[in-house]
């Protein structure tokens, strides 16, 4: 084969190897069940953990995705991008690493495992009594633990109706929280 300058030969070269790389990854990993198998991967709760990605706790991850929804519209029984109630964004956001939560935040009364205000985590689901009857009725997700001063994040119905950070520490959910939740 005749080349009528130096750049074709080189071109022609370049992309006789790629394709010969790329056809050995492909055929390797199709012999091997595909790419996610070559990685040492743990299903944690149906949650797939890449044990060598120690920067990113899952609840990191959590509390990031969340972040990535703030602003978005309160919408009564929302579960989706367009609008969330409380328990919909809790939902949502959970349900986007296959973590399985109730849909209700009534349900979430005895779900997961209570641990102390003072031993919250990012991710961690902190509890509230609704506004105007004496059950769960509200709840958040740490974005930032400091025990009765953590921050989090939720869909709300107050005066901002979409997804906000509030602190614990303002009166009108410190008065109505109940407890903290681990489901990680």
């Amino acid at each position: 084969m005749k080349f009528k300058n130096m750049n074709t030969m080189k071109l022609t070269l370049f992309i006789g190897l790629s394709v010969l790389v790329l056809g050995s990854i492909a055929y390797g990993s199709s012999k091997r069940g595909g790419f996610l198998s070559q990685k040492n991967e743990i299903i944690v709760k149906d949650t797939l953990v890449d044990p060598f990605d120690n920067n990113t706790y899952l609840g990191d991850k959590i509390v990031n995705f969340g972040m990535g929804l703030l602003g978005t519209p309160y919408v009564a029984a929302g579960c989706s991008k367009n609008g969330f109630d409380c328990s919909g964004f809790v939902y949502y956001v959970y349900n986007n690493f296959k973590i399985k939560v109730p849909r209700s935040s009534s349900q979430f009364k005895n779900f997961g495992k209570e641990i102390p205000i003072s031993d919250v985590k990012k991710g961690d689901i902190l509890l509230f009594l609704s506004p105007t009857r004496n059950v769960i009725g509200h709840l958040g997700i740490v974005t930032n633990p400091k025990g009765m001063e953590s921050d989090f994040i939720h869909s709300t119905s107050g005066r901002e109706m979409k997804v906000v950070i509030t602190s614990l520490k303002k009166p009108g959910y410190t008065r109505r929280f109940v407890k903290a939740i681990r489901v990680l």
